[in-house]
């Protein structure tokens, strides 16, 4: 298949692969909300105009325009101020600015302040859409581990996605590892502190190409210590500069046995935190490198990954003005992207679509990196929407939870009952954090296309 199309497909299966995420997302919101009451009005895929719905029951199950994440409305999202109206609100990140922060357009009175007069909008905007009878079936309304429980529900289904992925990936292909088999052999031998890095004629041939190792050549045993690691392999040569050895190897299904004869050479020390630091030592040295291989792993594996996983993500988070500044000053200047720094959906996308075009790598290969990416993709949706700020579910989880706190609080000092969290009040800080979530989407989308991330070379 051409290298064009190969691109398509793979940018492909990651947007279908992200648009079931956050439909599933969703779903983590929608269902345990119907289980316990709470009128849903809306379940969307994207933002915008609405491309195909179809209303069932109660609930408009539908297609947007703009596929950047997608909501589902639920009534009575805020609790009333005095009058006892309430109003319908989303889990969504845009929808809660369009439905939240829109200008009620009736005359009123003025008020003090354009920060009064969205928290005041908020409150009113979606009271009409209440019908009577139904004030019972507010989210507000519902004891604090409910609600918990709705808005943990999207992030725990993009975590078991993950994990589900992660579990394909490691126990059904496996996960990278050095083999026991010759990848590369090189032709001349060259120091570590050589000012070049290519052979040229007249160059002293290197061990393992003098004694006829060849690429594919599976290692069997090396001076009569058998060999089970590429590791092991390493230490025999390096301990035994100018030492005769009878290496045994398989080649092709035929045991064959050579001599090779480790020259004494500079190599640079590696640390113990596996960097190559800038000491040098003489040790042992062929030539040969080894070849990788995929090695499927226990399902105990699983969860030790994904946990890694969120451990790299929530420190991406916690870092993320920094990488964002970073970002920026590759995208606007000469200095190349960090490849473990932040993705916006086209990087992602562009990643996806350049392994599946490489015709060096396997195809299974390719597909355990797409399912490493998917899985990727869903702890980092796990693990942001858990930011404790509105309008990430991790703001209504914390709002929630900050209610309960001031109930057991004022049932332990017998205080009067202090009623639900006004979370109304947080709208101005919502409008900021959208926006700041918008500039970033933007600047990254800017980045990925005029300084994408070079992981290929």
């Amino acid at each position: 298949m051409e290298p064009v199309l190969l691109f398509i497909l793979g940018v492909a299966v990651i947007f279908v692969g992200l648009a079931l995420s956050i439909g599933l997302h969703e779903i983590g919101h929608l269902l345990p909300a119907k289980l316990f009451g709470v009128k849903v009005t809306q379940y969307m895929i994207g933002f915008g105009p609405t491309l195909w719905s179809k209303k069932k029951g109660e609930t408009e199950y539908g297609f947007k325009a703009l596929p950047l994440g997608g909501y589902i409305s639920m009534i009575g999202m805020f609790p009333p101020k005095k009058d006892g109206a309430v109003r319908t609100a989303s889990t969504g990140f845009f929808d809660t600015l369009v439905q939240e922060g829109a200008p009620d357009t009736r005359a009123e009175e003025k008020r003090p302040g354009a920060m009064s007069a969205m928290v005041d909008d908020a409150r009113q905007a979606s009271a009409d859409t209440i019908g009577e009878g139904e004030d019972h079936r507010a989210f507000y309304k519902l004891p604090v581990y409910k609600r918990i429980i709705i808005m943990l529900g999207g992030p725990t289904m993009n975590l078991l996605i993950a994990i589900v992925m992660f579990s394909i990936l490691l126990m059904g292909f496996g996960t990278t590892q050095t083999s026991t088999t010759v990848g590369s052999v090189s032709a001349c031998a060259l120091p570590a502190t050589s000012d070049r890095q290519t052979c040229q004629p007249g160059d002293e041939a290197a061990p393992g190409a003098a004694a006829g190792l060849q690429p594919g050549d599976r290692l069997v045993s090396i001076g009569g210590t058998a060999i089970t690691s590429w590791a092991q392999s390493t230490q025999v040569i390096r301990e035994a500069p100018g030492q005769a050895l009878q290496v045994v190897v398989d080649r092709d299904g035929t045991m064959q046995t050579l001599t090779l004869t480790p020259k004494l050479t500079e190599r640079f020390v590696i640390g113990s935190d596996g960097k190559v630091t800038s000491q040098v030592e003489r040790v042992g040295f062929v030539g040969i490198g080894a070849a990788s291989e995929l090695v499927r792993q226990p399902i105990t594996a699983v969860m030790p990954a994904v946990g890694e996983t969120i451990a790299a993500t929530a420190g991406i988070i916690v870092h993320l003005p920094q990488r964002l500044v970073d970002v920026a000053n590759a995208a606007f200047g000469p200095g190349e992207r960090d490849p473990n720094g932040p993705l916006s959906m086209v990087g992602v996308g562009r990643v996806a679509g350049e392994i599946a075009s490489i015709d060096t790598i396997p195809v299974q290969s390719k597909i355990a990196s797409l399912l490493g990416i998917l899985g990727s993709v869903n702890i980092a949706l796990f693990v942001f929407n858990l930011v404790p700020l509105l309008p990430l579910d991790g703001g209504h989880i914390a709002g929630a939870l900050w209610e309960g706190i001031r109930r057991a609080f004022a049932k332990l000092f017998k205080r009067p009952e202090p009623g639900p969290v006004d979370m109304a009040k947080l709208m101005p800080l919502t409008l900021a954090v959208v926006v700041l979530l918008g500039g970033m989407s933007l600047l990254l989308i800017y980045a990925d296309i005029v300084k994408p991330v070079n992981l290929f070379g």
